[in-house]
């Protein structure tokens, strides 16, 4: 049992439905996790009888643990349900609209009843003060200090709890947003105050002041709940700092965390997707589709060379789902992925056309599944799948939360089976096959946007039912080949103890590729480096770094750029040629062709600085096949039929490398289960992931 802090690490992942817990020792072995019911009031409650259960299974104090890593929805969920504090916006003096010009265009145009999105700040909290800096940072109009007094009167008199500061231009000099800031504060010192300057020094007006007023929004929110959080653990006796998990894929401070929190949203998402990395590299598999079934969503990432997709803009709380724009963007570093209303917890239901759907409406934790015996009255995902036999009452959250068979049985036949004149098996089959169509569907849309073939990858599945809806999501995507991970249940958390601590900056600044001053660009990339090692090094003081440079180059007269890797030293002269030829190979990549004789711009200059990444080690070729022995069987309702099967079942824990086992079978563990459809066949190979292949079943005879 390992005794040093340095040995133990523990990461906590508080979702919509579930709070996820793993405690990792050094040799990068999961000893023990759990999975809890989130508790909205509460979070840190919830979190903390996680965090009890799996040192209590390992049988270690909370003393002993050496490393802490957090991700919550808290941030999401502020933002989604508009829980947030009073803000109100500070603009450069002529620039009030900004947030109601936007892009100047309709997300929809004809929809005749279109929602706008709700940005939060109504003009009647749009303030400006008199100030004007031009695009390359010269002071055109100095900041107006005597109008300050009835700026802060007029923020106080509106109620204002946070201040979004977002004057023009000042990601080129930041001099007038800081110096009122100060001002600010002297005169409403109860305020929390955000800076465009420091959370988004971006141009586009639009994105970067979307970005400063979401993040004052949860700012007084977020730092509550961490102090709190951080409080809670110490109290009980943690004695390491806390690390927060960010969108990005990486780890930072948690007095990073509390002055940016918009960079927590989808941290969970996020860590999902470096374990399927983290799964994939070590299984030689280099492109793969990241496939994560929670209780109330389910996202899918592309992976490719170990690397997800990555992204600088995000969009909150769509008023169309699935339309883009009809959000609010903001522009952070984010793991890209596709996300829909498709979990566990998802509702099914019949319209007034008799059509039955799935989501994205869900029963959360509170009342949650009718299975759970808390309350809820609808069927869910989850309720299919009880009702499926896909789900062993006895096992279902280790044992520790009931569930109900009969329930489920009779809020599927009363809501679905009825209305569609089934019988409660077919009804439940109806809901998963929706549900499973839902996320195909998505799988696909976001590979063609993307340019990218779905059938020539593995499928990478986890999450509380990523591992029970892989084989039929895999089918109908055209995907043949599936990965289930050590832990699955609990892989976003497992994947938060992957990351490396990290921080990304990027700033804008403008030029033409030829005429590029390349002593003011390295003097640019020395502030963002040092500014980015500072924050790395607040939570990782004495580990290797690596530096990762990079600019966002675009033809001139074009919207948006390309980000181009750039080397890790100073350039010089030799570097324009290189760096033409690094865009236009990869504009060809993405566009089919380069444009000759175009002139290139770059508008922002990046930085990510980050610990050593720690690749997984090498793994030994699996034993010779055998057949696994199954524990038990049970009957289920076959996902190809709809006709009720004998099924195998096998506990994971007891499957040796080298274990093969022929669908239809159940691999139970205590987080979820894995199914085995009866056209997969899984083996489990030396590191103990279980590895799903379909096959050609025989022909009907006639």
């Amino acid at each position: 049992m390992p005794r040093h802090p340095e040995d133990l690490r523990i990461a906590v992942d508080i979702g919509g439905t579930f709070t996820d817990t793993v405690l990792m020792g050094a040799d990068r072995r999961v000893l023990a996790a759990s999975k809890t019911l989130t508790t909205h009031t509460d979070p840190a409650e919830g979190a903390f009888d996680g965090v009890r259960l799996a040192i209590a299974e390992a049988g270690v104090r909370l003393s002993q643990v050496g490393g802490f890593i957090h991700g919550t929805t808290l941030a999401t969920n502020a933002l989604i349900e508009r829980r947030g504090a009073v803000v109100s916006t500070v603009t450069t003096g002529g620039f009030r609209d900004i947030l109601e010009i936007g892009y100047e265009r309709r997300y929809d145009q004809y929809d005749i009843n279109i929602d706008k999105p709700d940005l939060i700040v109504p003009r009647t909290r749009s303030f400006t003060i008199p100030e004007r800096v031009d695009v390359d940072g010269s002071v055109v109009e100095a900041l107006n200090e005597s109008a300050v007094d009835d700026l802060a009167q007029a923020l106080s008199d509106a109620g204002t709890e946070a201040v979004a500061v977002c004057l023009l231009h000042a990601y080129a000099n930041p001099t007038h947003e800081k110096r009122l800031a100060v001002l600010l504060q002297e005169r409403l010192p109860g305020v929390s105050i955000t800076l465009s300057s420091g959370v988004s020094p971006e141009a586009r007006e639009f994105e970067r002041l979307c970005t400063t007023i979401a993040n004052a929004y949860i700012q007084p929110l977020m730092a509550r709940y961490l102090r709190s959080f951080a409080k809670t653990f110490a109290t009980e006796g943690l004695t390491c700092p806390i690390l927060m998990m960010t969108a990005g894929g990486g780890m930072t401070t948690l007095e990073t965390a509390a002055l940016y929190p918009i960079r927590l949203v989808e941290s969970g998402p996020a860590g999902g997707a470096v374990l399927a990395a983290n799964a994939a590299e070590q299984c030689g598999l280099a492109d793969v589709l990241s496939f994560d079934m929670g209780g109330t969503t389910a996202k899918l990432c592309l992976i490719d060379g170990y690397q997800p997709q990555t992204s600088r803009r995000f969009e909150i709380a769509r008023a169309q789902r699935f339309i883009k724009g009809s959000g609010m963007p903001v522009r952070i570093p984010v793991v890209e992925m596709i996300e829909i209303g498709a979990g566990g917890g998802s509702i099914a239901h019949v319209d007034r056309l008799g059509r039955l759907n799935v989501g994205p409406e869900s029963a959360g934790s509170e009342p949650g599944p009718a299975a759970f015996g808390r309350g809820g009255e609808r069927p869910t995902v989850t309720d299919a799948d009880v009702v499926m036999g896909l789900i062993d009452p006895a096992t279902f959250a280790e044992g520790r939360l009931r569930v109900d068979s009969g329930r489920a049985e009779a809020v599927v036949a009363g809501h679905v089976g009825t209305p569609l004149g089934l019988a409660v098996g077919p009804a439940a089959n109806g809901v998963s096959q929706i549900v499973d169509e839902n996320m195909a569907a998505a799988g696909r849309m976001h590979a063609v946007e993307s340019g990218k073939d779905l059938g020539q990858r593995t499928m990478v599945a986890f999450g509380g039912n990523g591992p029970l809806h892989a084989t039929r999501v895999a089918r109908k995507a055209g995907i043949r080949q599936i990965l289930i991970p050590e832990a699955p249940g609990v892989g976003s958390a497992v994947g938060f103890l992957y990351a490396p601590v990290s921080y990304e900056i990027v700033r804008s600044q403008y030029t033409t590729l030829d005429d590029a001053d390349l002593g003011r660009v390295n003097a640019l990339f020395d502030l963002l480096i040092g500014e980015a090692v500072a924050v790395v090094r607040a939570g990782a003081p004495s580990e290797p770094l690596s530096c990762r440079r990079s600019a966002f180059m675009r033809y001139r007269g074009q919207g948006h750029e390309i980000e181009i890797e750039m080397p890790d030293r100073a350039l010089a002269a030799d570097d324009i040629a290189v760096l033409r030829d690094a865009f236009e190979r990869e504009y060809s990549r993405q566009f089919s062709r380069a444009v000759p004789g175009m002139v290139v711009e770059i508008l922002n200059w990046a930085v990510r600085v980050s610990t050593a990444r720690v690749p997984p080690p090498p793994m030994a070729p699996a034993p010779e096949g055998r057949d696994a022995v199954p524990a038990s069987r049970r009957r289920i309702v076959c996902d190809l039929t709809g006709e009720a099967i004998d099924a195998s079942i096998y506990v994971r824990e007891a499957l040796e490398p080298g274990s093969r086992i022929a669908g239809p079978a159940l691999i139970v563990e205590p987080q979820t289960t894995t199914l085995v459809s009866r056209d997969f066949v899984a083996t489990v190979d030396a590191a103990r992931n279980i590895l799903l292949a379909s096959i050609p079943l025989p022909e009907a005879a006639p």
